[in-house]
């Protein structure tokens, strides 16, 4: 059934002249009168509004064009002053053009926004900033060839919508489209799943295996978090992205394949490599032709289309009502900053789509820490590590990286215990106005997660000697004491309380016991 383009005859003679511009360029049209319907169109894509939208059809049109989703809006204005795009955004209209218009112009727009919701509906991706407008025109003009892409993008973004966006308009639509994670895959496996496996290989290898690569012949293979991959395995990947054949484990004949190859990433691989944990050869033979992914964030006016579509869907899967959002509860999803991105928007909706106690989401209806703005605490480390390099040049021991790990870890946290502190103290002013020593709770308040339910008490202005001696189980700290001095005076504080019962102590400073020994024993405390 062809696809057509719906003008409406409020202001016939340019509604005359666009039809004759939208049958040249290959487009069926459909004159709508006054009275007709979108509903009475056979596969309409576009709605064109040719008279002043105040009127009674074109605002009747555009309620029915609004319930219909992919369903675009272009409108004629009769002055610039009512085509501004916050006029545009409140009526649902996509592209506006002010009277007296070019029928080419109007047919070349036209055809744009079909060909933009054709690639939505393919891919999913719901969006209408200048940035998804721009991946999705990459989507367009990449699917076509049979080059390497790499995309980009944090998690959540829709990495993989785009690949099988890319896969769908290519003409490798009809063959395989095979889809991994890098990480979800043992490094033991991985070569195993990739190029496959012979008989008898390894054990456990009990009959030959096609891999991946195998059964994306002719068609598209996308590896998801490409930057997890080992070192040695990205050498063999490297290979056959340049000569396309491989060899099975355990085989001995090679065997070529023909392969669209789409890799993604939520890393910055060009630092990764600078950190020599990747490839880089490698590197730019992914990176032929690139899409970046921007974060939710970065495009809050795509917030409410989203919210819209995911309604839309969950619904349906759901077999439940249409529910509304109010403009309050609006405001607040689109002021999130989303970390999870699109994927945790998605979740959301389907939450309040199940849960919902009536027909309208209002404020309380939203969880808590996204309604009362809270961010959680992030635990990520906010740069890419470097790979340790071991002595022979290869990587270091699993222990060596994990210390490593550790020691940026304890940082880490020594600064959050630091923020926290210092918004302490300005709750507390009155502390910073005093003596140069503060007294520092018990050892087993460093057990306690919040920092603002930990006391701190500060000696007052005397002279360090006319201080008094702190109490039993009192850690003093003193201006240039160093971590390990602390840590010491924990330890011994901690010992104290709990009469030298090390498995009560090690519970209480919230470490193992065996770390417990070796420091008693590094530090030469007495039990």
């Amino acid at each position: 059934m062809a696809e057509t383009v719906v003008i409406t005859t409020q202001d016939l003679e340019p509604a005359v002249r666009l039809r004759d511009a939208f049958v040249a360029d290959g487009l069926a049209v459909e004159l709508l009168t006054a009275g007709e319907r979108i509903a009475d169109v056979a596969e309409p894509v576009l709605l064109v509004l040719t008279g002043a939208l105040d009127q009674k059809q074109a605002r009747r049109l555009l309620r029915e064009a609004a319930t219909r989703e992919h369903l675009p809006v272009i409108a004629l204005f009769d002055s610039a002053s009512a085509a501004s795009p916050a006029a545009r955004r409140a009526l649902g209209v996509a592209e506006a053009f002010v009277k007296p218009v070019d029928p080419q112009e109007v047919a070349l727009v036209g055809r744009r926004l079909v060909e933009r919701q054709r690639v939505r509906e393919v891919t999913g991706i719901i969006g209408e900033t200048d940035a998804m407008i721009e991946v999705l025109e990459r989507v367009v003009q990449i699917a076509p060839v049979s080059s390497t892409v790499l995309v980009t993008g944090e998690s959540g973004t829709g990495k993989e919508r785009v690949a099988r966006g890319v896969h769908a308009l290519s003409q490798r639509r009809h063959r395989p489209f095979i889809a991994a994670n890098v990480a979800a895959l043992p490094e033991t496996l991985l070569e195993s799943e990739l190029f496959g496996h012979e008989k008898g290989a390894f054990t456990g290898a009990i009959g030959q295996r096609k891999g991946f690569f195998e059964l994306a012949h002719r068609g598209t293979l996308f590896l998801d978090e490409i930057g997890e991959m080992p070192t040695a395995t990205q050498t063999k990947l490297l290979r056959v992205l340049e000569g396309r054949e491989f060899m099975r484990l355990g085989g001995e004949q090679p065997i070529t394949v023909d392969v669209r190859f789409i890799a993604a990433t939520n890393r910055d691989l060009r630092q990764v490599v600078e950190n020599g944990g990747f490839r880089r050869d490698l590197y730019y033979r992914l990176n032929v032709l690139s899409i970046h992914l921007p974060p939710l964030r970065q495009r809050r006016e795509d917030v409410p289309l989203l919210v819209e579509h995911f309604i839309h869907e969950t619904s349906e899967q759901h077999d439940r009502p249409r529910i509304q959002v109010s403009p309050e509860a609006m405001r607040i999803l689109v002021e999130h900053d989303w970390p999870g991105n699109v994927r945790e928007l998605a979740n959301l909706v389907e939450s309040m789509v199940v849960l919902s106690p009536g027909s309208m989401i209002r404020p309380e209806d939203i969880p808590s820490e996204i309604r009362d703005g809270r961010r959680a605490v992030h635990t990520a480390l906010p740069m890419q590590l470097p790979r340790i390099e071991g002595g022979e040049g290869g990587t270091a021991s699993p222990e060596l990286e994990f210390v490593f790990r550790t020691l940026i870890q304890m940082r880490m946290d020594i600064d959050e215990l630091s923020r926290r502190f210092d918004a302490y103290r300005e709750v507390h002013p009155e502390l910073t106005q005093r003596g140069p020593r503060w007294r520092l709770p018990p050892a087993s308040a460093f057990a306690q997660p919040a920092i603002e339910d930990v006391p701190v008490i500060e000696a007052a202005g005397e002279p360090e000697e006319a201080v008094q001696e702190p109490e039993e189980g009192t850690i003093v700290y003193r201006p240039g004491m160093t971590l390990r001095e602390i840590e010491q005076a924990a330890i011994t504080a901690a010992l104290g309380q709990v009469k030298g019962n090390r498995r009560r102590a090690a519970e209480m400073l919230g470490m193992g016991e065996r770390t417990l020994y070796r420091k008693i024993k590094e530090y030469g405390i007495p039990l």
